[in-house]
């Protein structure tokens, strides 16, 4: 049984070209998501969101492998984040010693 890798398979999403600019179309998935406030590193919320999105997302993967026989490799975690004032990302950035 081959193991299905949307990373390998999509490698224009997932490894674009560093050395260029390109715009993509990306298809329509599914996706298991959370929402959630504050900062990802610190926050118990956060912390405790990821965990139960891996522990989904491995299960469903195990069953879906046990009922169908298809296995496929789970995706790395993907963010969008979001802030009222969008100046403090580049604050935080400063704070950590990684600001220009």
């Amino acid at each position: 049984m081959e193991k299905l890798d949307l990373k390998a398979e999509f490698k224009q999403l997932y490894r674009p070209s560093a050395k260029e600019v390109s715009e993509v179309n990306v298809p329509q998935f599914s996706f298991l998501m959370i929402d959630g406030e504050g900062d990802p590193n610190t926050s118990q919320m956060c912390k405790g969101a990821v965990e139960a999105l891996f522990s989904v997302s491995y299960a469903v993967k195990f069953s879906t492998k046990k009922d169908s026989g298809i296995d496929y490799v789970v995706m790395p975690l993907e963010g969008l984040w979001w802030a009222d004032d969008m100046s403090s990302f580049q604050k935080a950035e400063k704070r950590n010693g990684n600001g220009h």
